[in-house]
């Protein structure tokens, strides 16, 4: 009971699809500038903090906007991923260093996106449910207990 308590103590932020993106983008982007200034760029580190950050991301993206968290978040690993890609020289130098690392490393990439496309699809269904829930089921709960037009024409006798 104190881990579940834990949990509904954390802050419950609801971020708009641009909202998650940047939050994703700028959390990585930084997690990468610190992995380079500790670790010397450790890509695997950067992969391993990958996977929470996308997780967050869709966990913190409002209803309305569930389908933008898998689209954010590998956008937000190739946002991080330039400060450690290892690419030298100018703008191609380092542009082929980022394709190189985003090749490399495509399973961290795939695996925050898994991670976060089932997020989605889990807090998709549930909302769903709730919707469903809350909807009235019967046509009567709607009109106040009067037969809607339509159908006393549908149950008229046919002449």
């Amino acid at each position: 009971m104190p881990l579940y308590r834990a949990l509904r103590a954390m802050p419950n932020p609801r971020l708009t699809g641009l909202g998650s993106g940047l939050f994703c983008a700028a959390v990585m982007f930084l997690l990468a500038c610190l992995l380079w200034l500790l670790f010397g760029g450790s890509i695997v580190a950067y992969g391993v903090l990958f996977l929470p950050v996308s997780a967050l991301t869709a966990l913190w993206v409002r209803p309305a906007d569930l389908m933008t968290a898998p689209v954010a978040v590998p956008i937000a690993f190739a946002v991080g991923l330039l400060p450690i890609s290892g690419g030298s020289g100018g703008f191609g130098g380092q542009l082929m260093g980022l394709i190189t690392s985003l090749a490399l490393h495509a399973g961290w990439l795939y695996g925050g996106t898994l991670v976060a496309c089932f997020i989605v699809i889990v807090r998709k269904i549930k909302h769903l449910a709730q919707r469903r829930r809350a909807r009235p089921v019967s046509g009567a709960k709607q009109t106040g207990g009067r037969i809607p037009t339509a159908q006393r024409r549908r149950a008229a006798p046919a002449e």
